[in-house]
Protein backbone atom coordinates (compact mmCIF):
# COMPACT_ATOMS: atom_id res chain seq x y z
CA UNK A 1 0.00 0.00 0.00
CA UNK A 2 1.60 3.48 -1.15
CA UNK A 3 2.54 5.57 2.13
CA UNK A 4 0.96 9.63 2.19
CA UNK A 5 1.69 12.27 4.59
CA UNK A 6 -0.40 11.54 7.91
CA UNK A 7 -0.99 15.44 7.90
CA UNK A 8 -2.93 15.32 4.46
CA UNK A 9 -5.95 13.23 3.27
CA UNK A 10 -4.71 9.99 0.87
CA UNK A 11 -5.46 10.47 -2.53
CA UNK A 12 -8.55 9.59 -3.93
CA UNK A 13 -9.68 9.00 -7.45
CA UNK A 14 -13.13 10.33 -5.98
CA UNK A 15 -13.88 13.85 -7.12
CA UNK A 16 -15.10 15.43 -3.80
CA UNK A 17 -17.35 18.66 -3.64
CA UNK A 18 -16.47 20.80 -0.95
CA UNK A 19 -19.39 22.16 1.08
CA UNK A 20 -17.87 25.59 0.19
CA UNK A 21 -17.77 24.76 -3.72
CA UNK A 22 -20.94 22.80 -3.51
CA UNK A 23 -23.91 24.73 -5.88
CA UNK A 24 -27.09 23.90 -7.15
CA UNK A 25 -28.32 20.71 -7.26
CA UNK A 26 -25.54 19.14 -5.00
CA UNK A 27 -26.14 22.21 -2.43
CA UNK A 28 -29.64 21.34 -2.28
CA UNK A 29 -28.84 17.58 -1.68
CA UNK A 30 -26.16 18.59 1.09
CA UNK A 31 -28.86 20.76 2.81
CA UNK A 32 -31.60 17.58 2.35
CA UNK A 33 -29.00 15.58 4.47
CA UNK A 34 -28.05 18.54 7.16
CA UNK A 35 -32.07 18.99 7.71
CA UNK A 36 -32.12 15.04 8.20
CA UNK A 37 -29.30 14.54 9.94
CA UNK A 38 -28.95 18.04 12.29
CA UNK A 39 -25.93 18.61 11.79
CA UNK A 40 -23.87 21.47 10.09
CA UNK A 41 -20.80 19.70 8.92
CA UNK A 42 -21.02 17.03 5.74
CA UNK A 43 -19.15 13.96 6.06
CA UNK A 44 -16.81 12.56 3.62
CA UNK A 45 -18.91 9.77 2.94
CA UNK A 46 -21.89 12.48 2.09
CA UNK A 47 -19.06 14.38 -0.15
CA UNK A 48 -17.88 11.50 -1.94
CA UNK A 49 -21.71 11.02 -4.03
CA UNK A 50 -21.60 15.48 -4.33
CA UNK A 51 -20.56 14.84 -8.21
CA UNK A 52 -23.83 12.86 -8.82
CA UNK A 53 -26.56 14.67 -6.56
CA UNK A 54 -29.74 12.76 -8.02
CA UNK A 55 -27.75 9.51 -6.57
CA UNK A 56 -26.26 11.08 -3.24
CA UNK A 57 -30.50 12.20 -2.24
CA UNK A 58 -31.14 8.15 -2.69
CA UNK A 59 -28.13 7.14 -0.64
CA UNK A 60 -29.09 9.66 1.95
CA UNK A 61 -33.11 8.44 1.67
CA UNK A 62 -31.71 4.78 2.01
CA UNK A 63 -29.45 5.33 4.57
CA UNK A 64 -32.10 7.13 6.46
CA UNK A 65 -34.30 4.26 5.97
CA UNK A 66 -31.99 1.04 6.98
CA UNK A 67 -29.68 2.41 9.14
CA UNK A 68 -32.04 4.89 11.18
CA UNK A 69 -34.91 3.34 11.27
CA UNK A 70 -36.00 1.18 14.56
CA UNK A 71 -36.00 -2.56 13.68
CA UNK A 72 -34.19 -5.43 15.53
CA UNK A 73 -31.58 -3.24 16.46
CA UNK A 74 -31.80 0.74 18.02
CA UNK A 75 -30.83 3.34 16.33
CA UNK A 76 -27.83 3.79 18.56
CA UNK A 77 -26.71 0.29 18.77
CA UNK A 78 -26.13 0.90 14.73
CA UNK A 79 -24.85 4.11 15.03
CA UNK A 80 -22.03 2.31 18.04
CA UNK A 81 -21.64 -0.46 15.02
CA UNK A 82 -20.59 1.52 12.42
CA UNK A 83 -18.13 3.59 15.02
CA UNK A 84 -16.76 0.42 16.04
CA UNK A 85 -16.37 -0.79 12.11
CA UNK A 86 -14.92 2.97 11.10
CA UNK A 87 -12.47 2.56 14.11
CA UNK A 88 -11.45 -0.52 12.36
CA UNK A 89 -11.20 0.89 9.26
CA UNK A 90 -8.84 3.93 10.48
CA UNK A 91 -11.63 5.99 8.44
CA UNK A 92 -12.07 9.48 10.72
CA UNK A 93 -15.66 9.72 10.29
Amino acid sequence: MPSHDAKSPPPTKIRIIEDADASGDTAAAYDFWRAGSGRRKVPGIIKCFGARPDFLRKVIEMGNTVHFSEGHLTRSHKEMIASYVSYLNRCPY
